[in-house]
């Protein structure tokens, strides 16, 4: 590995067990909060046990259980906000609307002060993250890449057997997989990638046994017409 330590922790929020990650740089103990959905007590706390500094918030999308908490992290720590794509102003809009929740925390549209595109780059302490546009899930939806780590923090665009699910406002099906193989399949096989929900796997594992974006699946003329097991949010 190539430059200082990336590490990472993981705090499953809201009753959607999203995983929140405090990611930090390990030579300068500075990081970020990426999708703080809720339960900021949580995050916070992890936080403090880790020693880490916090620098920013990131946001992979606007999502409830992703960017709830998003405007009260940045308020109460005096925290810049970075992402996701311009196209989920749609979505950090409608958090203005979401109803209140059991085991939610209450939303509040927030304003980045940093909109990312594909091929921009953050910085993280020490650390720098590739930053990759993968719409389908939500049309502004993003992906973190630390290519010397081989991790790639993908929210909810892939996750181990599934993929995200598109039946969501401006979610779009064929979009999405198009983002998969065209934006994530080239990173690498060997990229270990952390989704938004469940654990953790390969690219290469998803490209060898996923039923919807497989290679042999793929070739065979596309995935089931049916989604995934519902793992993203749903507040409609």
């Amino acid at each position: 590995m190539f430059g200082p330590p990336l590490e990472t922790a993981i705090v499953p929020v809201t009753p959607f067990q999203q995983n929140c990650t405090i990611l930090w740089c390990a030579k300068t103990m500075r990081g970020a909060v990426i999708d703080p959905g809720g339960h900021l007590d949580r995050v916070m706390a992890m936080v403090r046990q880790r020693g880490v500094t916090l620098e920013k918030i990131l946001i992979t999308h606007a999502h409830r259980d992703h960017a709830g908490s998003v405007a009260a992290l940045a308020e109460s720590e005096g925290l810049p906000i970075e992402g996701p794509h311009a196209d989920d102003q749609f979505w950090i809009d409608k958090l203005a609307d979401a109803k209140d929740k059991p085991g939610f925390d209450t939303p509040r549209p927030f304003v980045p002060d940093r909109w990312l595109a594909g091929h921009d780059t953050v910085s993280v302490g020490e650390l720098t993250l590739d930053v990759r546009h993968c719409p389908g899930h939500t049309p502004g939806h993003i992906v973190f890449f630390h290519e010397p780590s081989r991790l790639a923090i993908v929210g909810d665009v892939l996750f181990r057997g599934t993929i995200g699910r598109t039946d969501l406002p401006r979610g779009d099906r064929e979009t999405l997989i198009r983002s998969i193989t065209g934006q994530l399949w080239p990173l690498g096989d060997d990229v270990m990638f952390l989704p938004g929900h469940g654990r953790l796997s390969t690219f290469g594992q998803e490209r060898q046994d996923n039923p919807f974006v497989a290679d042999h699946v793929l070739a065979q003329g596309g995935a089931p017409a049916q989604e995934g097991p519902v793992l993203g949010p749903s507040f409609e």
